[in-house]
């Protein structure tokens, strides 16, 4: 077995890809939050082809970290010269190369450094994977000035410890010192996500600092973008099979599908990668293709995760193996969620549902359910309610939407359907599971989550039809509560192709 590194690269099998280029060639461009998984999937796989096609060298990626829990994946990946085995796996096979596009990786929570480091002028892109729950925002996925980490670092503006108030004090440095301002790319699941991003930063200036914070709206790019790749976490089952299956020992190895999407607007004023040579797709508008992803998978994600937690399964692939849960997906996507997707060009939404219900059952990629149920209260505001929000206002249908809320809450309760425990899986557990058991006699405290479900709690026809959901899940348990809503809407009772 090889441990992997620049000096064992020649020695990888010859079926693993590796490289075609050399490191030493590499200058950096970018500063990136949010070393994961799905960021060396994607954004710094999509570098590697361009640099092995002889281009983009002069954009290598440096990674940041605002955390001292990034520490131990920068430590692992120090150890490999910032290597990544990346396999890329369709159902029927599987490909693994390592990539390089990435130099360096500032000392996490050093905000010091990091913010020296976007200082200088060879970093003309600053991007973003910070997960959902990172922007600060409220219910109706709006600034949140409120919050406690905003509030500090608008009392400190030149000490930070978020995120943005990082990048605001390199922006703030670099005018001073007559440098163009960095581009900032959001590449994070949510919805109009550069306008997202410009609005945190913004709103966080303008509590120390309003004159700088117009500066900012003027001077700053802020492109929209739509990400799509699924990415599980690494395990040591991922870092044996690296081992077994191709004589790599990788620290943190990355498995993924082999499908991946990337969508962006091309708003780059101090310059950008050749993205659309190796697959990226520049458009005028990615509103059309981030909404019909964030609805159709993201949303999907979340429909069979909690029935299926309830239901004791683990892997994603399962999931889609029962033919109950895959029946309420295909009728929750065709009933509820496709309607609310306005045209995308170019796009069948019928057939884009149907690829992601291909992609959810591959089994190669052991996606695993405790992951898409992960911080529910910050991804529930994104995924399923605004389509919620839209079915209500248009006087569609939304009982397997208010059955996916009862789901989630019955998820929260902290015990499966079999009576096993959940594992603490949101940062406001405590809250949630409490609310969740005081709900199953009054179901109206849990939608009093202001934080969460917002104004609706306050529609009577929403509110009505999750209580009775919930009821029913508790009653009859997940899996015949699915069968009741397919009932209700004539769709099969069970998937025929399991």
């Amino acid at each position: 077995m090889t441990r992997l590194s620049l000096d064992t690269l020649d020695a990888l099998p010859a079926h693993v890809g590796r490289p075609c280029y050399a490191r030493a060639d590499l200058s950096a461009g970018i500063v990136h939050f949010g070393i994961g998984n799905f960021h060396r999937a994607h954004q710094a796989a999509y570098l590697d082809r361009l640099m092995s096609a002889g281009k983009a060298q002069d954009w290598a990626i440096v990674g940041a970290g605002v955390f001292e829990g990034e520490r131990r994946l920068r430590d692992t990946l120090a150890a490999q010269d910032w290597l990544t085995t990346l396999v890329e796996q369709s159902a029927e096979s599987s490909e693994a190369k390592v990539i390089g596009s990435m130099v360096d990786f500032i000392e996490p929570a050093d905000a010091a450094a990091i913010i020296a480091r976007m200082v200088q002028p060879d970093i003309r892109i600053v991007s973003l994977t910070i997960t959902e729950g990172g922007y600060f925002l409220d219910a109706r996925g709006h600034f949140d000035p409120a919050h406690s980490a905003i509030r500090a670092d608008a009392a400190t503006p030149d000490t930070p410890g978020t995120v943005f108030g990082m990048i605001l004090a390199a922006l703030r440095a670099r005018r001073e010192a007559g440098t163009p301002p960095f581009t900032v790319m959001s590449c994070d699941n949510i919805p109009h996500n550069g306008m997202v991003t410009r609005e945190t930063l913004t709103g966080l200036a303008r509590l120390s600092d309003p004159a700088f914070a117009e500066w900012v709206t003027d001077a700053v790019a802020f492109p929209n973008s739509m990400v799509d790749r699924i990415t599980p976490a690494t395990s040591d089952r991922e870092r044996a099979i690296v081992a077994g299956d191709y004589g790599i020992e990788d620290g943190w190895p990355v498995f993924c599908e082999d499908f991946t999407q990337w969508v962006l607007e091309d708003h780059f004023p101090s310059g950008r990668p050749p993205f659309e040579e190796v697959g990226a797709q520049f458009v005028d508008d990615v509103a059309p293709f981030e909404l019909m992803k964030l609805r159709i998978l993201n949303g999907g994600h979340a429909a069979i995760a909690y029935p299926a937690a309830l239901m004791d399964i683990h892997f994603v692939h399962d999931a889609m193996a029962d033919p109950v849960i895959r029946a309420y997906l295909r009728a929750l996507h065709r009933h509820e969620i496709i309607p609310t997707v306005p045209p995308v060009p170019g796009i069948d939404l019928a057939g884009y549902a149907d690829r992601v219900e291909r992609r959810f059952a591959n089994p190669k990629i052991a996606d695993t359910i405790p992951r898409l149920c992960h911080d529910g209260s910050n991804r529930q505001p994104k995924f399923i309610l605004p389509t919620l929000r839209d079915a209500l206002e248009a006087e569609g249908n939304i009982d397997g939407l208010a059955l996916e809320s009862a789901f989630w809450c019955r998820y929260c309760a902290g015990t499966t359907a079999s009576g096993a425990i959940i594992a603490p899986n949101d940062p406001d557990w405590a809250r949630l599971s409490e609310t969740a058991t005081a709900a199953r006699k009054t179901p109206h405290i849990w939608l009093d989550m202001d934080g969460v479900y917002g104004d609706l709690a306050t529609n009577a026809r929403f509110v009505e039809r999750f209580a009775f959901w919930l009821d029913t899940v508790w009653q009859q348990g997940p899996r015949d509560a699915i069968r009741t809503w397919l009932s209700m809407t004539g769709a099969p009772s069970e998937s025929q192709d399991t």
